[in-house]
């Protein structure tokens, strides 16, 4: 009888341990693939939202907005006042939406803009589902890439199309821009991309380790990959098709890039940062000392500042472009 007891006593923290890792697994899973912070705002706070960016303020023209499919997703177009060199296609992160991500339009006061929600998720909680999962870029890219279809249908050149992204607006850009230039139409006009996620096992395992370490961590991986396989199960996506670096391969990406690297993140490791953008032909990068989405916190008006600069360079005023002006209304 003592024999028993000694032996329950032994295995109480092993049957601890395997229910947190169970309890984690699933909690972890749960979040990559419906974000627990992520609430669709009320229409009219987006409309309210939208009306102040068409205004126009501190020094932003403003401008006209309008709504179209896109084959099957709700493409909101912001078009300025005059004639613009482009369109920058703002990609939302992690537990966002368009709302969320449009105020992100004033800093290119000389482009056009154009914004949507992946897999319409809002649309679809504010109807009260079903809500499509997240799929940590897979199935975002593969939206991303369908309104860069339609947007060249539109008669706008991809040379003219620009691509923002942070966190997993990050990841989702850089995935799509590689499919696109699988395709051998040639690259855009540039893309900016800050805090990217390496993959959705890494993003797990980041995830269990939060913002400080302690001594379970070295769960961390294991936890990490059970819940990335579990979110694939959920979000019908298998995993490694969320490693950026798999998916680029050996490709050299001759689209320009301009990458924020946080070199603080413990989201988003500065090495993968780094990694990635070495695959560019040509690529800048800015070395903040904060976590990602707090670069332009960090930096300031020095953040919107590098932005414009790069992109005059990538999309230059049509008076000195020699090739003529390029209307994209």
């Amino acid at each position: 009888m003592k024999r028993k007891a000694w032996m329950a006593l032994g295995l109480a923290p092993l049957l601890g341990i395997a229910g947190f890792v169970g309890w984690k697994t699933q909690s972890v899973a749960r979040e990559l693939v419906d974000p627990p912070f992520y609430h669709p705002q009320s229409l009219s706070r987006v409309e309210a939202t939208y009306r102040e960016l068409a205004e126009g303020r501190d020094g932003d023209p403003g401008g006209h907005w309008s709504s179209q499919d896109a084959e099957g997703l709700d493409l909101w177009r912001f078009t300025r006042p005059t004639p613009s060199p482009g369109v920058v296609l703002l990609l939302h992160g992690f537990g966002d939406d368009r709302w969320g991500t449009s105020p992100a339009i004033k800093w290119f006061p000389r482009l056009d803009g154009a914004i949507f929600t992946y897999r319409r998720r809002d649309d679809a909680m504010r109807r009260g589902g079903p809500v499509p999962a997240v799929t940590f870029g897979v199935r975002e890219s593969e939206d991303v890439i369908r309104v860069v279809h339609h947007l060249e249908a539109s008669g706008l050149p991809r040379r003219r199309i620009l691509l923002l992204g942070r966190s997993l607006g990050a990841s989702v850009g850089l995935l799509a821009l590689a499919d696109l230039e699988r395709e051998g139409k040639g690259p855009l006009a540039g893309i900016i991309w800050e805090g990217a996620p390496a993959s959705s096992r890494s993003f797990a395992e980041r995830l269990v380790r939060g913002p400080k370490d302690r001594w379970w961590h070295v769960l961390a991986p294991s936890i990490g990959a059970a819940a990335a396989f579990a979110a694939g199960r959920l979000g019908g996506y298998a995993p490694e098709d969320t490693d950026l670096i798999r998916r680029l391969g050996t490709l050299r990406l001759a689209t320009p890039s301009l990458c924020f690297l946080a070199t603080q993140d413990r989201l988003a490791p500065p090495d993968l940062q780094r990694s990635v953008a070495a695959r560019f032909v040509h690529s800048r990068v800015i070395e903040v000392a904060t976590w990602h989405l707090h670069c332009a916190e960090a930096l300031g008006p020095a953040y919107t500042g590098a932005i414009q600069t790069t992109v005059e360079t990538w999309l230059p005023d049509t008076a000195r472009d020699p090739e003529g002006p390029h209307p994209v209304h």
